[in-house]
């Protein structure tokens, strides 16, 4: 495939990623349109928040104006001035980052994968400026900037995420400019001794697995307490009478929104918790939500502090020792013949505990922000709390797992097994054969053939 049919390839990809990610909001919202409300309301209005929606979802703020007396009707304190919005909810970003990986992927096998990233992320950036020039009124104006790069970004790296699973390609034509700068970095690595390299790589590991198992373990117990409270959740849906359309729309933002429950979660566990709004905690030490717009998810909340609230915060800690103590094998093998073990275990320890901690704590900053006006500006995790608990949390249990986890015993056990094992004089075929003669067969005999 030549540069110019990558390109297009690219360019199409991108075409698709945000056709899909307006169309996920903008195909109930028409079906809306067209039972509930009876084609009477102009159509363009539900394009307009299928747009917000995905602009939002990707990371875009947008300031919202609503009309002083309209504000004063609904009793929204602070709606009276213009406030921005800047709560993403997730799930848009997923999907961004999903189709991403997936072009990724097929851009990868091809000669030309620069230029399928560049003019992939160049689309995407060019359609999200289109869309905020669709979608933009006086009321609702995302901002121009974020919309031309935060979906490019996120488009890049699913991408990257694709090149990076599809492994290794065979000489990509676009590479051979940039193989010198690469010569000389990896140059550079090399001059550093095998077992720090190989310390790097553990600490990089550990970190990620941390994090990883952190959120997934979130993601478990999210589950199993939407599944607790499902009474709770249907009796809000049944107070809103949003009719089955308006149910189905509604689960759909709260789909929407999974991944940022999974990060709050977390940071529930982690320990610092999250707001629903200013001066409002949700948290293992206690819970204080007050009042809480009319989500059916919410119904799921904590009412008062936990029995068990302090076991959460045992998760994170487990989590940490055990992934180090599995680890543990390959920390030995680095600093095997190498001085200063104390120095080099507390350094791959702190720097696991950064890894993990920044992943967690670029969650947290992602899942939260303004979702309206008022004490809703409040929304979600501090993400510099969740960074600094889940630091203090990782260092210690990664430390204890590295210095109390297991360790490769079959190999010792093999050598111990051969050095204690008496010692015998070696002999020849030849040796053997005079020490013990075979014996001779004998002739057969007359009576042998009959």
């Amino acid at each position: 495939m030549n540069r110019p049919l990558t390109a297009l390839l690219a360019a199409l990809d991108a075409l698709i990623v945000v056709a899909i990610g307006i169309g996920i909001p903008l195909i109930p919202l028409t079906l809306l349109w067209a039972t509930q409300f009876g084609l009477a309301v102009d159509w363009l209005v539900f394009w307009r928040a299928s747009g917000d929606l995905w602009l939002l979802g990707n990371g875009v703020d947008v300031l919202f104006a609503i009309d002083p007396t309209l504000a004063l009707r609904f009793g929204l304190d602070g709606a009276a001035t213009p406030f921005t919005v800047g709560l993403a909810p997730l799930g848009f970003a997923f999907v961004t980052a999903l189709l991403g990986t997936r072009a990724g992927r097929r851009l990868g096998s091809t000669a030309y994968p620069v230029t399928g990233a560049l003019v992939g992320m160049l689309a995407v950036g060019l359609l999200g400026l289109l869309v905020q020039l669709g979608v933009r009124i006086d009321g609702a104006e995302p901002s121009l900037v974020q919309s031309i790069v935060f979906p490019a970004v996120v488009y890049g790296i699913g991408i990257a995420i694709g090149y990076a699973w599809a492994g290794k390609r065979t000489a990509p034509v676009e590479f051979g400019a940039a193989s010198g700068f690469r010569r000389r970095l990896t140059a550079r690595w090399t001059t550093v001794p095998a077992g720090d390299r190989g310390l790097v790589a553990l600490a990089f590991r550990a970190g990620v697995a941390s994090a990883s198992a952190i959120i997934g373990v979130s993601a478990v117990a999210l589950a199993i307490v939407l599944v607790a409270g499902f009474s709770s959740i249907v009796s809000l849906y049944e107070g809103l009478q949003a009719g089955l359309m308006g149910g189905i729309s509604l689960t759909l933002g709260q789909l929407a929104l999974l991944p940022n429950l999974v990060a709050w979660t977390m940071s529930w566990f982690v320990g610092p918790g999250f707001a629903i709004g200013a001066g409002s905690t949700v948290s293992p030490l206690a819970t204080q939500v007050g009042l809480v717009p009319s989500l059916p998810v919410l119904g799921a909340l904590p009412q008062g502090a936990p029995a068990l609230g302090f076991a959460g915060l045992v998760v994170p800690v487990a989590i940490g020792f055990v992934i180090a103590a599995l680890l543990r094998p390959a920390y030995l093998e680095a600093v095997r013949g190498r001085g200063k073990r104390v120095l080099r275990l507390v350094l791959t320890a702190v720097g696991a505990a950064v890894v993990g901690a920044s992943v967690l704590a670029v969650l947290a900053l992602w899942s939260g922000g303004a979702a309206g006006p008022g004490r809703l500006a409040d929304v979600g995790p501090d993400a510099g709390a969740v960074w600094l608990w889940s630091f203090v949390e990782l260092v210690v249990s990664i430390l204890l797992g590295l210095v109390a986890g297991a360790t490769s015993s079959a190999e010792p056990v093999a050598k111990a097994s051969k050095a204690t094992a008496p010692s015998r004089p070696s002999t020849t075929d030849a040796e053997t054969a005079a020490i013990h003669p075979a014996p001779r067969t004998p002739a057969p005999g007359p009576a042998d053939t009959l």
